[in-house]
């Protein structure tokens, strides 16, 4: 209406309340259908319609021109089982209450007509529709099944041209259809696999478990299995597949065919295998390697009650091949050599790996005891001693190895392999070409040395060495002279450590030099606080030097340097070399031993007897003092102990010490026997318990104070 699209009120239509009432009922009579017409052109129409009713009511004339109303009212869709009876109720309720000047005689025709014109084209519009719906049917069959076709045709074009293989079978296993990828996969044509089930398909490799699952598929338990399987090629080879598995069921749910999906893997197998052996296995060798190795020993390991051992085995003097011959001769020693350990290797279970360089293990799972691994390390050995022919050389190459057996629950992996490979160590330490068992003490002790390694610089830091001093007496009158600086380490946990636990470590570790000085010093230090309170009774201090010691260019410096610091006197001072440290001093060592000769130090040579005993070279070194080693001294306990050899070959040293414008002192004095025989051979001092034990510097201190009054043989223990 005109007032809806923004202009000024319109005189209202005589006939509007009869459109507002009809279009209403229109609406709710068309509600489940679509009708093409906006509200305002619905409101046009019936006002069109309303002027014509109302004319046709007045002019009978006009009453045919009704039905084409009602046949237009139908084609412009409003249709439906209440559009009709609305409409007329409507109209009807119009005409007589609205117009009072017409007739019902005259209102009937026209409702009439309109009826039949509004039924007439209902019925056309309907049987159209009719019409319409069944040729939209018959099209849409026609597309479905040209649809179906084409999927059919597309699938088929698809699984006889697809690259990977395909096939159906039915429920009872027969191949009903199979592409030709699939066919050539396995060596045949498709005809042909058409004539085989799927169990003739099946391979030794197949794992007990697949042919379940795929009766599970059968059965309708599975819908989809994937899984990798071996078929058999025609030409008896075996080629591996990735397979998929689908069950097709009909259309009511039951099992009707299955659908395999077949892909050629097998040189991705083969890669994937080769890689996992690389993965395993030495490289060099065909052993297993290190990873491998570590895998089965954890595997073991998860059976407390498994007994286990171990060979560890390593190649003496490999080095020395490889510097000499290449590397290509040592690669092919070791090459041979790890089949002979697999030869030994040979019992159930047993594993030969390489741990790397020259070394390779021997695991024995299920050991009977130590003794078996022992006879296993006893055939390497023997193994071993045939030469080796690489490469036009023939080389004779023995091993060490350690034997190491125990139940798993009693150790761990790391553990076992940690002690099988010390163990080799000790073989190699015993000479090479031998086989050591484990020891547990022996561990124990070699761990605390370890420990005690690892702990010496802090301790000399922190300051936990110190010194006792044993004091040196002469013979002749029982007089102290001299005083011997023996280090001890005050250990936090072990307590008070002496000089044989400690000073080995100290001289194969590098500490040596440190330990020394720091020696050198203390005494140094306690012989000047002697000097100044007792200068005309001030002992000899006596310390030990170690070969290493003296071959470091920087020792002479230092020791002139303590000496110079301390303020002691150099004649107050004597260094003690073993017998073999002296054979190693030459060049620049033997000149520094000679300039703190020259200086006024003494020079003491200690444990003669026990090296090399090299007299000739003995006249050649800037000595002072020649030491009998304890042997020599023990051998006069008693009087029944002594032979007239041993006091020969005394008396012998001590004439030719002197000889050589030295004094002579003995060691480990522990008897009266033995000092009256010293005495009478003509040693001039001596030290050992009959006198006094290892003491501290205050306790010399007290000694010395003694002496002053007046007593010479103070302290002395007999």
């Amino acid at each position: 209406m005109a007032w809806e699209a923004g202009g000024g009120p319109e005189p209202k239509s005589p006939h509007a309340d009869l459109v507002e009432r009809w279009a209403g009922e229109l609406t709710r009579g068309v509600r489940d259908h679509v009708v093409p017409l906006s509200r305002a052109e619905t409101r046009a129409l019936l006002t069109r319609f309303a002027h014509e009713l109302d004319a046709a009511v007045r002019d009978p004339a006009v009453v045919p021109r009704i039905r084409e109303l009602g046949a237009e009212l139908a084609r412009a869709h409003f249709v439906g089982d209440e559009v009709l009876g609305r409409s007329v109720a409507v109209l009807e309720a119009y005409f007589s209450e609205c117009v009072d000047d017409i007739s019902p005689e005259r209102i009937s025709p026209v409702l009439a007509a309109f009826v039949t014109g509004y039924v007439r084209a209902f019925r056309a519009w309907l049987l159209a529709e009719q019409e319409s719906v069944r040729f939209a049917d018959i099209a849409a069959r026609r597309l479905v099944e040209e649809r179906l076709r084409e999927s059919e045709a597309r699938f088929r074009a698809v699984f006889a041209q697809a690259g990977i293989g395909t096939g159906l079978s039915d429920m009872t296993g027969r191949i009903i259809e199979v592409n030709t990828a699939f066919a050539q996969m396995l060596g045949y044509t498709p005809a042909e696999m058409l004539a085989l089930s799927v169990t003739d398909l099946g391979h030794p490799a197949d794992e007990p478990g697949m042919w379940e699952l795929y009766a599970g598929v059968l059965r309708g338990d599975h819908d989809n299995v994937q899984l990798e399987k071996a078929y058999p090629h025609k030409d008896g080879r075996t080629v591996w597949t990735n397979i998929n598995v689908s069950l097709i069921r009909d259309e009511h749910g039951e099992p009707q065919y299955t659908l395999i999906l077949v892909e050629d893997i097998s040189e991705r197998r083969a890669l994937r295998e080769r890689l996992q052996y690389r993965a395993h296995h030495d490289s060099l060798t065909g052993l297993a390697n290190r990873g491998r190795f570590f895998d089965e020993l954890s595997a073991i390991f998860d059976d407390p009650g498994m007994r286990v051992g171990l060979c560890y085995v390593d190649l003496d003097h490999f080095k020395n091949v490889n510097d000499t011959f290449g590397h290509a001769v040592g690669d092919e020693l070791l090459a041979q050599a790890a089949v002979r350990l697999e030869h030994c290797a040979s019992g159930p279970g047993q594993l030969v790996a390489r741990m790397g360089g020259d070394e390779f293990v021997i695991l024995v799972p299920h050991s009977e005891g130590a003794q078996e691994v022992a006879a296993l390390a006893r055939c390497v050995l023997d193994s071993f001693s045939r030469p080796f022919h690489v490469h036009g050389h023939r080389l004779t190459v023995t091993a060490s190895v350690g034997v190491m057996e125990d139940r798993a629950g009693h150790t761990t992996a790391e553990e076992l392999l940690r002690s099988a490979d010390s163990t080799m160590y000790w073989a190699k330490a015993a000479g090479r070409g031998r086989y050591e068992i484990f020891d547990a003490a022996r561990s124990h002790r070699e761990h605390t040395r370890a420990e005690l390694t690892a702990a010496m610089p802090d301790a000399l830091a922190h300051g936990e060495f110190f010194l006792d001093y044993q004091p040196i007496v002469a013979l002749t009158d029982g007089r102290m002279v001299a005083v011997e600086a023996l280090a001890r380490w005050r250990h936090p946990e072990l307590g008070i450590l002496p000089p044989a636990r400690f000073v080995d470590l100290a001289e194969d570790n590098g500490h040596i030099g440190a330990l020394g000085a720091l020696v050198l010093r203390l005494a140094c230090r306690d012989s000047d606080e002697w000097r100044q309170r007792y200068p005309d009774r001030t002992p000899l201090v006596s310390v030990n030097v170690s070969a290493s010691e003296v071959s470091d260019p920087a020792w002479l410096t230092l020791v002139q340097r303590v000496i110079a610091e301390s303020g002691i006197a150099p004649d107050q001072l004597q260094l003690e070399l073993t017998e073999r440290a002296f054979m190693q001093t030459t060049g620049r060592p033997l000149h520094a031993l000679r300039t703190l000769a020259e200086s006024g130090v003494r020079i003491a040579v200690d444990d003669f007897g026990t090296g090399y005993s090299n007299l000739a070279y003995l006249g050649r070194l800037p000595l002072h003092t020649v030491k009998l080693a304890g042997p020599f001294v023990r051998h006069l306990r008693t009087p029944d102990a002594v032979e007239g050899a041993d006091l020969l070959i005394l008396e012998a040293i001590i004439g030719l010490a002197h000889a050589l414008g030295c004094t002579v002192t003995a060691e480990c004095v522990e008897t009266h026997n033995q000092a009256e025989q010293l005495r009478a051979l003509g040693c001039d001092t001596a030290q050992g318990w009959y006198f006094h034990h290892p003491m501290p510097a205050g306790q010399v201190t007290g000694l010395l104070a003694a002496m002053g009054a007046g007593d010479a043989t103070a302290g002395r223990g007999h």
